[in-house]
């Protein structure tokens, strides 16, 4: 087990591939831990991935109330402890916020970026404060079944393996999940993407209801020379739900960073 000591606890993480291989770092979603890659990661020969657990998610410690720019000096912190080089970073949802929020303060740790799912500004300060009013009152369980259905594409969520994404979701801390909801409601990264001037690709899901494709196609068209591509006929989280189609894309990424 893998802990990272922080001012505010335990973080979490985990190195799988060889050691020599080309660095990922891979940054989960709200609700989900760093399982969220393993269909993904065995498509992906040759790489050493770093996965970690944010503040209040799967092993690691709640760790207060953090914003985006916290929870990206956090992915820093990790980066500058294993010395990995520089390394291409892939953040889904909320993970591609801390990835956006980590070209910007940290660019001597990033070579380039992907952003999955993601975009500058995810939702309203009321839409957040609304869902966290329902988590006080019946807890994560109680925002499961709505979740789902922005998660995944209907073919997906009739499958036996709906149940194992419903069951991270629903036992989710709700101490760390209202903690990251009020970080996605604080943060505006449009001044912060429009300055990026790495190599960036961008990739929605055409079923996607919780990061709708044009709102994450807006996102690439503020980033000088990001790329865009759309996987269709899935929702906000292709590694589990298409991770063979989600790995041909980021293969065609990386192949410029080995």
């Amino acid at each position: 087990m893998n802990i990272l000591r922080r001012p505010w606890g335990a973080m979490h993480y985990r190195i799988d591939g060889p050691e020599n291989g080309m660095p990922v770092v891979f940054a989960n979603s709200l609700g989900t831990d760093l399982r969220l890659w393993d269909a993904l990661l065995s498509r992906l020969p040759g790489i050493c991935a770093i996965r970690f657990d944010k503040r209040g998610h799967g092993l690691s410690d709640l760790g207060g109330w953090p914003s985006i720019s916290d929870l990206a000096d956090d992915a820093a912190a990790l980066l500058d402890y294993l010395k990995p080089g520089r390394v291409v970073f892939v953040g889904i949802s909320v993970g591609g916020m801390i990835g956006q929020a980590l070209a910007a303060s940290r660019p001597d740790l990033l070579k380039a970026l992907v952003l999955s799912n993601s975009a500058v500004k995810m939702g309203s300060p009321q839409l957040w404060q609304a869902r966290i009013e329902v988590i006080r009152q019946g807890g994560t369980a109680a925002i499961t079944d709505a979740v789902m259905e922005r998660w995944f594409g209907p073919v997906f969520r009739a499958s036996p393996q709906l149940s194992v994404w419903r069951n991270m979701l629903s036992r989710s801390d709700d101490h760390g999940y209202i903690a990251i909801c009020k970080a996605i409601a604080a943060a505006d990264l449009t001044d912060t993407a429009a300055k990026l001037r790495l190599p960036v690709q961008v990739i929605a899901g055409s079923a996607d209801g919780s990061s709708p494709p044009d709102l994450v196609q807006a996102t690439a068209n503020l980033i000088e020379g990001a790329s865009y591509h759309l996987i269709p006929d899935v929702g906000h989280l292709p590694p589990v739900e298409a991770p063979q189609a989600f790995a041909d894309c980021l293969v065609s990424f990386l192949k410029d960073y080995a």
